[in-house]
C-alpha cells in the first residue's frame, strides 16, 4: 500500500473507531492523530485510564517500580509484597544482563515473595515480612540492602511497610527501602516509574552513610534510565569512556547500590530512558546542582548528534574525543549500511512500544533506508509526544495506549513491512503473516545501543524481513471458506 496521505490517515482513524459505541468513540478519538509537525498544540491525550472491555497493553505500577527501576539493581534483594504470581512474571522477563555471582552477591534473576494466602489478607502481612527480611539476611548475607515492592493487596489490607522496613533496617544495619508500588495506582506503570524515584530519592539519597569514597574528577557522568537489555548499557559505556568521560555510575541495568547513592556526586546525569527516569533526574538538577541531558545510542545518526550534545557540556578534551569516536567507529557504519541498506530500502514500518523506544528507534530504522509510518505509546504522556512529532513524517499515525483491536486495523490497512511491539502482539501478528520484532527485550538478541549495536540491529532487521518463512504462512483469514470446512470434517 502507498503511503497514507492526511486525509487518508485521518479516514483510517474514523473507519476503524466507528465500531465503537459513541461514548466510547469520543473518549478513543482523543488519543489517535495523523501526524502533523506544524502543529503547536498537543497532538494527542495520553496518560488516561483505558476504556474497560478494550484490550489495552499496558502493564501496572507494580511492572513499572519493580520490573523496570528496582528490579535490574543487582546486589540489592527485592521482596514482590504479595501473592507468588506478579514476583514470578517480572522475574528475570526483560534480560536485564549484569555481572555477578547470582545467589551470592547478585539476585537479580531471583524471585522472592512473600507469598500471600487467604489469612495473610485476613490477617496482615507485616509479621510474615519481618520475618521473611530476617531470613533473607541469613541466607543472602552479601546483599546490600532489601526493597519491598508492594502489590495490590497490600494497599487494600493496610500493611505498615514503612515501620518495618524502618525496624529491620536498624536490626540489619543494612537499607530496607518500601515501596508504595500497588499495581492499581494510577492508570498504567508509567506512575510506578515516578513512585520508584521518589522512593530513590527518600531512602537512598538520604540515607546516611551512603555510598563510597573516591576522588571525583571534572569529567565524571552518570548513565541513568538504561537497564541493559541484552548490554546495552555496556555498549554505550564504551563510547562514553572512549571520548574520556568516567562512568561512576550506571543504573538500574547492572546497577548497584553503593552506585545509586554515588550519583549526586557526578557533574553531569547522561539520562536514556526520559519517561522512567526524568523524576529522579529533575530533583538531582534542582537539589544538587546536576545537568542532565537526554541521549539517544540508536543509529549511527543519533548516536553522532548525542555524543556531541554531550560534550558540548565539557571542555575542548572531551569535545576532541567525541569526534575521534565518532570517526573511529564510521567504517563500521559505513559496512553495515552497504551491507544492509539496499536489502532494507523502502521497507516500512510500524512501532508500538513503552519508554522511549516509539521514537528513539526510528533513527536506526531511517539509518538503513526504511520508514517508520506508525508509532505510539503504552504509557506515554503528553511531552514524549512532543518529542515524537518532530521525529516522525507527516500523515503518518500516532496512538496512544492502542487498542488490539486498533492496532490490527490499522496493520491491515497500512500494510506495513515489519512490525516492532512487545511480546503480547508478537504472535498475533505473526499468524497474520507480518514480520514481527519484540522491541521490547531485543527478541532475544541484542545489545542495540552503540555502534557496535547498530551492527545487531541492521542484521536482526535483515533476518526477520527478508525470512523466506512469509512467503509460505497464510493468514487463516486467507483461506477459502471450503478448505475450512474440509479440515473441520
Amino acid at each position: 500500500m502507498a503511503t497514507l496521505s492526511k486525509e487518508e490517515a485521518a479516514a483510517l482513524i474514523q473507519e476503524v473507531l466507528e465500531v465503537y459505541p459513541e461514548k466510547a468513540q469520543k473518549d478513543r478519538a482523543k488519543h489517535l492523530a495523523v501526524n502533523d509537525q506544524e502543529k503547536t498544540t498537543k497532538c494527542v491525550t495520553s496518560n488516561r485510564k483505558s476504556l474497560p472491555g478494550v484490550m489495552t497493553i499496558r502493564g501496572c505500577a507494580y511492572a513499572g517500580s519493580k520490573g523496570v527501576v528496582w528490579g535490574p539493581i543487582k546486589d540489592m534483594i527485592h521482596i514482590s509484597h504479595g501473592p507468588v504470581g506478579c514476583g514470578q512474571y517480572s522475574r528475570a522477563g526483560r534480560r536485564n544482563y549484569y555481572v555477578g555471582h547470582t545467589g551470592v552477591d547478585t539476585f537479580g534473576d531471583m524471585n522472592f515473595t512473600s507469598d500471600f494466602q487467604e489469612k495473610d489478607i485476613v490477617f496482615g502481612g507485616d509479621k510474615k515480612l519481618a520475618k521473611l527480611i530476617n531470613e533473607i539476611d541469613g541466607l543472602f548475607p552479601l546483599a546490600r540492602g532489601i526493597s519491598v515492592q508492594s502489590e495490590c493487596p497490600i494497599g487494600l489490607i493496610g500493611d505498615d511497610i514503612e515501620a518495618v522496613s524502618k525496624k529491620g533496617a536498624a536490626e540489619l544495619s543494612k537499607p530496607i527501602v518500601p515501596v508504595r508500588c500497588e499495581g492499581f495506582r494510577g492508570v498504567s506503570q508509567s506512575l510506578g516509574h515516578h513512585i520508584a524515584n521518589d522512593a530513590i530519592r527518600d531512602w537512598v539519597f538520604e540515607r546516611e552513610g551512603g555510598g563510597t569514597a573516591f576522588e571525583s574528577s571534572p569529567y565524571d557522568v552518570t548513565i541513568i534510565g538504561d537497564y541493559n537489555i541484552g548490554g546495552d548499557a555496556w555498549s554505550s559505556r564504551i563510547l562514553l569512556e572512549e571520548m574520556g568521560l568516567r562512568v561512576i555510575a550506571q543504573w538500574s541495568g547492572d546497577g548497584t547500590l553503593a552506585e545509586m547513592e554515588n550519583t549526586p556526586k557526578a557533574k553531569l546525569n547522561l539520562l536514556h530512558c526520559y519517561r522512567s527516569m526524568n523524576y529522579i533526574s529533575r530533583h538531582m538538577e534542582e537539589k544538587y546542582g546536576i545537568p542532565w541531558v537526554e541521549y539517544n545510542f540508536f543509529g549511527p545518526t543519533k548516536i553522532a548528534e548525542s555524543l556531541r550534545a554531550i560534550a558540548a557540556f565539557f571542555d575542548d578534551h572531551i569535545k576532541e574525543g567525541a569526534e575521534r569516536v565518532i570517526a573511529k567507529y564510521q567504517p563500521l557504519v559505513d559496512a553495515v549500511i552497504a551491507k544492509y541498506r539496499p536489502r532494507l530500502e523502502g521497507k516500512r514500518v510500524m512501532l508500538y512500544v513503552g519508554g522511549l523506544r516509539p521514537r528513539h528507534v526510528i533513527g536506526s530504522y531511517e539509518d538503513l533506508g526504511m520508514d517508520v509510518v506508525g508509532t505510539g505509546y503504552e504509557f506515554g504522556h503528553n511531552d514524549d509526544y512532543d518529542r515524537t512529532v518532530p521525529e516522525m513524517g507527516n500523515a503518518t499515525l500516532l496512538y496512544d495506549d492502542v487498542t488490539g483491536f486498533e492496532f490490527e486495523e490499522f496493520v491491515k490497512r497500512v500494510k506495513p513491512d515489519m512490525i516492532g511491539s512487545g511480546v503480547k502482539e508478537k504472535y498475533i501478528f505473526q499468524k497474520m503473516g507480518v514480520p514481527f520484532r519484540q522491541m521490547h527485550s531485543w527478541d532475544y538478541s541484542g545489545p542495540y545501543h552503540g555502534y557496535d549495536g547498530f551492527a545487531i540491529f541492521a542484521r536482526d532487521m535483515d533476518m526477520t524481513l527478508n525470512n523466506p518463512c512469509w512467503k509460505n504462512l497464510t493468514p487463516p483469514w486467507l483461506k477459502p471458506v471450503e478448505e475450512e470446512q474440509r479440515a473441520i470434517a
